[in-house]
């Protein structure tokens, strides 16, 4: 009766070994799966971003300000068409969203751009003349009232006026313009004007290209070959 008790009590205790063993497996072959799911997941992001990463690098240079720029412009297309439907002015729709900081900004930005892009005509060389000397005038407030009191009504002359003649100008005005002449003669001064000809000179070139590489031969060497082109000129070289 004892063996029999014995048997009865073992067999739970087996049946719970083993259900405790399933249960483990189970947990670890849910594990695993999940492990290797993770697995496949990371290898098709590794390879989608493998993939964009070669079309990046084979786009051009510039691409990214390419789609920048097209962006905007479907924006500012978008825009448009806004205004449009509700009758209202892009331009003046687009000043309002500007704030103060980005006008200043702008501003700063424009005065630091050279207007001057060289010699287009005597026309455009004159205007930028005028606008330098113009920036340069500092308005005299005390003479522009003093004047002013003095000329009375022909202050703003009508086509009945006659003040021809009749003004004189300061010596402080007239300094100024003697300085500013005195200037621009001293700049023209510095320019490197095409040498005159000297028909005096010895001919010892072919060309012009001869001649200038001759007197770069002469600036460098001239000192040690001085004494054989005289004996040359002589004809006493040995």
């Amino acid at each position: 009766m004892a063996s029999c008790s014995e048997e009865s009590a073992t067999a739970p205790e087996e049946e719970q070994t083993e259900t405790l063993a399933s249960q483990k497996r189970e947990a670890r072959l849910r594990k695993f799966r999940e492990l290797h799911f993770k697995r496949n997941e990371a290898r098709k992001l590794n390879h989608q971003e493998v993939v964009e990463e070669d079309k990046r690098l084979k786009l051009p240079a510039n691409w990214e300000a390419k789609k920048a720029r097209l962006e905007w412009e479907l924006a500012e297309d978008e825009k448009k068409k806004e205004c449009a439907a509700r009758g209202e002015d892009y331009h003046r729709v687009k000043l309002l969203e500007i704030t103060a900081d980005d006008a200043e900004r702008w501003e700063r930005k424009k005065k630091k751009k050279n207007p001057d892009t060289g010699f287009a005509g005597y026309a455009e060389a004159q205007f930028r003349q005028y606008q330098r000397l113009t920036k340069q005038i500092r308005p005299d407030m005390e003479s522009y009232e003093k004047q002013r009191e003095e000329c009375g009504e022909d202050f703003h002359p009508t086509s009945n006026s006659l003040i021809h003649g009749t003004h004189v100008p300061s010596k402080e005005g007239i300094d100024r313009m003697v300085e500013d002449v005195e200037k621009q003669i001293e700049k023209r001064a510095k320019y490197s004007r095409r040498r005159a000809y000297n028909d005096d000179a010895d001919i010892d070139y072919i060309n012009e290209r001869n001649a200038k590489f001759n007197k770069k031969a002469e600036r460098f060497y001239g000192k040690y070959t001085a004494e054989i082109k005289q004996n040359l000129e002589r004809g006493t070289a040995v």
